[in-house]
């Protein structure tokens, strides 16, 4: 029977790794892409009942003015930037090598551009 070190990491308890930009991008790139996976059947439905009813797409676009709906799009935005800036770094990680010095800064930037695309969508509704 293999033994293994008493440490906390075998055990999962060790939370220090999570506290880190790389670990905040990678939860974000996950998360971000659970939501566009979530909203592509959405997505069908309307492009569905655009083919099949133009009235009933007329009377949903009319729901989506509430702001409430307007705030989700927004998010969804967001979620997209989030997504494709996630994608992007993974690519560099694994095509140009790139490792830990400039992650922070870049992922950092990265954030803020997902952010403004989120606002500027907010601001043109």
């Amino acid at each position: 029977m293999a033994t293994y070190p008493a440490t906390t990491a075998m055990h999962g308890n060790d939370l220090r790794s999570r506290n880190h930009a790389g670990y905040w991008a990678f939860l974000a790139h996950r998360v971000s892409g659970i939501v566009l996976a979530l909203f592509l059947p959405v997505h069908f439905f309307v492009l569905s009942r655009a083919l099949r009813a133009p009235g009933a797409l007329d009377r949903f676009f009319e729901w989506t003015s509430q702001p409430a709906v307007k705030f989700a799009e927004t998010l969804l935005v967001l979620a997209l930037a989030v997504h494709l800036a996630g994608g992007v770094r993974l690519l560099f990680a694994e095509f140009v090598g790139w490792r830990a010095e400039g992650q922070k800064t870049a992922i950092a930037i990265v954030a803020a551009v997902a952010v403004a695309c989120a606002l500027l969508f907010a601001l043109n509704v």
